[in-house]
């Protein structure tokens, strides 16, 4: 199974071509697939599974759960969001996998409506089983008396990230329409609505309009992509510059926060709704995607390198769903069993040294959400036995 290639990395040089040519066709083709993008892609969810373990912090207080973060008490150390906050790198990808995808679509005869249907079908389908989960976890937990307080900050938890995957559903579903807009406007609408919402003291609620048009920029730009129109040089450069730079203003002279995740307590977020720092912030990121994926593609010619990546990709989905819950299962389960709350996993976040032994804790967390993934990867989602069919169609190809 192409989910064994990342516990296997270190195998001898033979397993790493075996597991090379066990990726399944639709993910081994480099002419029919931009291993860039997959790459980019991967990086993406490990910065979403990173970002929330390291700066969402479960407190355990006289019996109860609590949630907060690193951040709220150690701001000196926003700069780490910058390099853990990549939501707009996956639409930058997302943008261009849709309007390639409904194209080859397009080609078989499939109209707007089929294709979109399929695409939600594939993103929804696989919250069934962590919605059943939870669901189950919450009522045993209130029936064994658990703080319903308590209940609500970790159902919360694991599901507060799912507004990704309703803004990715939307646009996906508007990808005829973002095939035809140009980025420039839906970034002027969120210029507009943080003038209103900041500049003019208008209704705070106006800010939620760019949690689409936000959005919007990154796919437009992927769109762009897919198009060939973001290949020059002089482009990727200036999205890179240009957006770093008008993110530094935003933050040094126009008082918006510097750090690009959400911070319990601080009066304005860049991403509950996503501001004008958000999106620029995001421009520099989706330069900085282009200017690497030459030399990610010269990289993703090793089997190995490969085979990791693929993993990634097959896995995406579960990794996302369920690194939440591998976080939280390992931090409840330990409570007991120490006796006491431990340093980076129940204690208040206040110092270095919490960072220092949450960085240590990182490896349970992925033990947990290693078994997240072979409980239910695949589980709610068609085509186990076609993606079969297909990999032995592939290697009687070669």
């Amino acid at each position: 199974m192409v989910d064994d290639f990342a516990g296997r990395a270190g195998a001898a040089a033979p397993a790493r071509h075996e597991r090379d040519s066990d990726t399944p066709p639709a993910l081994a083709s480099e002419t029919a697939r931009d291993r860039a993008v997959d790459a980019l892609r991967a990086f993406a969810v490990l910065g979403v599974v990173l970002g929330h373990w390291l700066v969402t912090a479960v407190v355990a207080d006289s019996g109860t759960f609590r949630v907060t973060s690193p951040l709220k008490y150690l701001p000196h150390l926003a700069p780490v969001s910058w390099l853990l906050q990549t939501m707009a790198v996956f639409f930058f990808v997302g943008g261009r996998v849709a309007v390639e995808s409904r194209g080859r679509a397009r080609d078989r005869g499939a109209g707007h409506g089929r294709w979109a249907a399929a695409r939600m079908t594939r993103l929804f389908r696989p919250i069934a089983p962590l919605l059943g989960v939870w669901s189950a976890a919450a009522v045993a937990m209130l029936a064994w008396g658990a703080d319903p307080g308590s209940v609500y900050a970790l159902v919360k938890l694991v599901w507060s990230p799912m507004w990704f995957l309703l803004v990715f559903a939307a646009l996906t579903a508007a990808t005829p329409l973002a095939a035809r807009l140009h980025p420039a406007w839906p970034l002027a609408a969120v210029a507009v609505c943080d003038l209103v919402r900041f500049g003019l003291d208008g209704p705070p609620w106006i800010g939620w309009i760019n949690l689409g048009t936000g959005w919007l920029v990154p796919y437009c730009l992927g769109v762009l992509w897919a198009g060939g129109r973001l290949d020059g040089p002089v482009t990727r450069w200036a999205l890179l510059f240009g957006g770093a730079a008008a993110t530094a203003g935003l933050v040094l002279w126009a008082g918006y926060p510097a750090s690009m995740v959400g911070v319990p307590g601080a009066p304005v977020s860049n991403q509950a709704p996503p501001t004008l720092a958000a999106v620029t912030f995001g421009l520099a990121q989706c330069g900085a995607a282009l200017v690497l994926s030459g030399p990610l593609r010269r990289l993703l010619r090793r089997p190995a390198l490969w085979a990791l990546v693929a993993a990634a990709n097959l896995s995406a989905m579960t990794i996302f769903l369920w690194h939440q819950t591998a976080m939280i299962a390992v931090t409840v389960a330990v409570l007991p069993l120490a006796g006491r709350a431990l340093p980076g996993l129940h204690a208040v976040p206040g110092d270095p040294a919490w960072v220092a032994a949450r960085l240590a804790w990182l490896p349970v967390f992925a033990m947990a959400l290693a078994g997240c993934l072979a409980a239910f990867h695949g589980r709610g989602r068609p085509g186990r036995t076609r993606l079969k069919a297909e990999r032995r169609k592939g290697a009687r190809a070669r």
